[in-house]
């Protein structure tokens, strides 16, 4: 399969991921209790002769498939309008907070891949138990819940300690807490399968040469052996980096950070649609767009994938 067959393919998945986000969105958001008007009305006493104006106006009293199919317009063309609840472009208050969430993502994978290639490459060990330890730890640490964590170092390190702010900071030391707590999962499940692709890799022929001629251990992992397992784990990084975005509405909340994660909250708890769908298609876009990418990157790192679809 060549590169642009590659990218088109993938393309053409997407859009249907992005169809089938945004048509779950409008779905749930019919089916939750309340109505769209009392929103929009919450903070106003108005006749019914007014309410019945702002309806036909939104286009509430439309039936359900005429709203979808403007829905879908609006969507296309890339107008979310306002917020109901905060009067707002919606795109200024997606601007406003996803800098703070993407700066958590981004520092979390970071210490995904850090702490992940550490843990792989201590794990590798001729000795069963040694790794059956590395293995019930990782297990426990995915056992946890992140907002649970994320409870557990504030009350250890910001209330005890006093080492980090116990609220959302912009300074690097109010990063540090959510980020572990964000990355301690997906650090776990990432070593646990680098662990193993390490321990096939070192079972291969290059290995006894490589020893043969003198290199040591240490070099031998690093410069040999590593690169052999890090192509499952790139797929599997690339999977975690697009949902980390909606692991970080917990976190944002625990950490009280600001964040798109927050604003989702308050837009499903008051049927704010426009935020809703705004969040959910910059969410589902970047999974998207990661997806391609880690796709790209595999078809470039191993060529036997070249050679899929013949």
């Amino acid at each position: 399969m060549t590169l642009a067959r590659l990218a088109l393919v993938r393309l053409a998945a997407s859009l249907a991921v992005l169809w089938g986000a945004v048509t779950a969105t409008f779905v749930l958001l019919q089916v939750m209790p309340g109505s769209t008007a009392d929103v929009l009305l919450a903070r106003s006493s108005v006749t019914p002769a007014i309410r019945a104006r702002l309806v036909a106006e939104y286009g509430l009293d439309d039936p359900l498939p005429t709203q979808y199919l403007t829905y879908l317009g609006r969507i296309a063309r890339g107008e979310f309008g306002e917020s109901y609840v905060l009067r707002r472009p919606v795109w200024d208050e997606i601007a406003a907070q996803l800098p703070d969430t993407l700066l958590l993502v981004a520092t979390t994978l970071a210490a995904t891949v850090v702490a992940s290639v550490l843990i792989g490459l201590v794990s590798v060990n001729r000795r069963a138990w040694v790794r059956s330890l590395f293995a019930a730890a990782e297990s426990l640490v995915v056992a946890l819940p992140p907002f649970w964590l994320g409870l557990l170092l504030l009350t250890v390190f910001s209330f005890t300690l006093h080492w980090f702010p116990a609220i959302g900071s912009s300074s690097p030391a109010g990063l540090v807490l959510p980020t572990v707590a964000l990355a301690a999962g997906p650090a776990a499940v990432v070593a646990g399968v680098l662990r193993e692709g390490l321990l096939r890799a070192m079972e291969e022929p290059f290995v006894v040469t490589a020893r043969a001629r003198g290199v040591g251990e240490a070099a031998l992992r690093l410069r040999h052996v590593l690169r052999h397992a890090l192509l499952p784990v790139t797929t599997l990084l690339g999977w975690i980096a697009g949902s980390l975005i909606g692991g970080a509405v917990i976190i944002e909340i625990v950490f009280s950070r600001q964040g798109i994660g927050r604003l989702a909250l308050s837009a499903v708890a008051n049927k704010d649609m426009p935020v809703v769908v705004a969040v959910v298609l910059v969410t589902a876009v970047a999974f998207v767009l990661l997806t391609i990418t880690v796709d790209i990157l595999t078809w470039v790192i191993d060529p036997r994938t070249r050679d899929a679809g013949r």
